[in-house]
């Protein structure tokens, strides 16, 4: 049985917000650093050879900030988290692409890999709660 302090913590709407800012945290800054330095963000997406590469980064900022902004807003979460999770997911291929490397590379780009299946969990328990919440 949990304890009533905890379940009132649980329960609580500025915890389940706290909860969405955390998951969308890296979605949020990675918006803003592409958008403060769009430059560099067209390299990196020419340096992962998607091209045009200033139309990869705009569909990345749009993609970033509308899912993250769905998710704090918890209108059509399951929207802006299945947008995330498909963007997180093709990510990998494309940029933590372990099974190609070699030695201490690709071991950390393993463990990216893994930290990303993990935030597509994320996205995915997100998606399932803002339902649950709604039908209730």
């Amino acid at each position: 049985m949990t304890p009533s302090f905890i379940s009132a913590i649980l329960r609580s709407p500025a915890t389940a917000f706290l909860a969405r800012l955390l998951l969308v945290f890296m979605f949020l800054g990675s918006a803003i650093d592409k958008m403060t330095n769009f430059a560099g963000a067209q390299a990196e997406m020419a340096h992962f050879g998607l091209n045009p590469p200033w139309l990869f980064a705009l569909a990345t900022i749009l993609t970033q900030l509308v899912g993250s902004v769905l998710i704090l807003a918890n209108r059509a979460t399951w929207l802006g988290a299945g947008a995330l999770a498909v963007f997180t997911l093709l990510t990998i291929p494309i940029a933590h692409h372990f099974w190609t490397m070699e030695g201490p590379m690709a071991l950390i780009e393993f463990y990216f890999t893994v930290e990303h299946l993990s935030v597509i969990g994320g996205m995915i328990l997100v998606a399932i709660l803002a339902e649950r919440t709604r039908a209730a």
